[in-house]
């Protein structure tokens, strides 16, 4: 397979196949969550990019499931008191426009220019529940993500920063400098993120890297201790909540699954196993 015929053209791609498997959940009689722009944000090419990985929609339940996790944290630290969220790479997340949030809710999206553009254009017209704003940006351009971080930081007491889906895609060197980086403003005061073990890693990349072209990133980031990565960049872990669990709770497994999710997990010490969760961060 040339690089011109992989699934995978440009990183933004990814955000059309995340957005792929909401639209199927939303479509769903017992869905745990509903997206009604999924569909359209997806467009076709969300079709096609979910059909070129089998092993990936074998287990489309932990894209579902993530996303539930996520919507959860979210949920729980805006009643708490979280004044504003800062959605590093948002792609084609529609939370201001499907979860019922808070009118005084300030919710910013930063991601690549043209992701957001696309994503302007197909919500034209539709009603946001909070105070939205979009900034074009590539995260990976380290001056101004600190600028962007200490604006962002005069205007809240109390942010929540989530990534749904970034930090495997980068280096433990990018997420440590990252890390470190939102630690930074006090008024960054939680972050929730997911995380891998390397055994899982080492499948996800043996079964999606051969759609990947040259150009686009591929998946990196999955520490050996886990959350403890974070300790020594400015953050301390207040929960993490696994994927697979979480997913036998809402009924997203087969049977075979249901049993798995049976036995205990160990996130600092996962090494070798396949493991996944969302991790909610506090600063400190």
């Amino acid at each position: 397979m040339t690089t011109a015929d992989r699934a995978i053209q440009h990183i933004s791609d990814t955000a059309r196949w995340a957005a792929l498997y909401r639209a199927r959940e939303t479509e769903r009689l017992d869905a745990v969550f509903r997206d009604p722009f999924a569909r359209r944000l997806a467009g076709e090419r969300g079709e096609e990019i979910a059909k070129a990985f089998p092993f990936h929609e074998k287990n489309s339940w932990s894209w579902v499931t993530r996303t539930y996790v996520f919507d959860s944290f979210i949920r729980e630290q805006v009643k708490q008191g979280a004044n504003m969220v800062v959605n590093l790479a948002a792609g084609l997340d529609a939370r201001p426009y499907r979860m019922d949030l808070p009118a005084s809710l300030e919710w910013i999206e930063v991601d690549l220019p043209e992701l957001l553009s696309y994503k302007e254009q197909i919500l034209d017209g539709e009603k946001q529940s909070c105070r939205l704003e979009r900034v074009g940006m590539d995260l990976a351009d380290t001056r101004a993500r600190r600028d962007l971080f200490d604006t962002l930081a005069k205007r809240a007491t109390n942010a929540l920063i989530i990534s749904e889906g970034l930090l495997t895609y980068l280096t433990e060197e990018q997420v440590g400098a990252l890390a470190e980086d939102l630690a930074r403003p006090s008024a960054f005061q939680l972050w929730v993120f997911d995380l891998g073990s390397p055994g899982l890693l080492r499948m996800v990349q043996k079964n999606t890297h051969g759609q990947f072209s040259d150009s686009v990133a591929r998946l990196k980031f999955a520490p050996g201790n886990g959350p403890e990565f974070f300790l020594s960049h400015g953050w301390q872990l207040l929960a993490v909540r696994s994927i697979l669990k979480t997913a036998a709770s809402i009924g997203r497994l087969s049977l075979w699954m249901r049993l798995l999710s049976l036995l205990p997990e160990d996130p600092v010490h996962a090494g070798s196993r396949p493991w996944s969760g969302v991790c909610l961060m506090r600063r400190g």
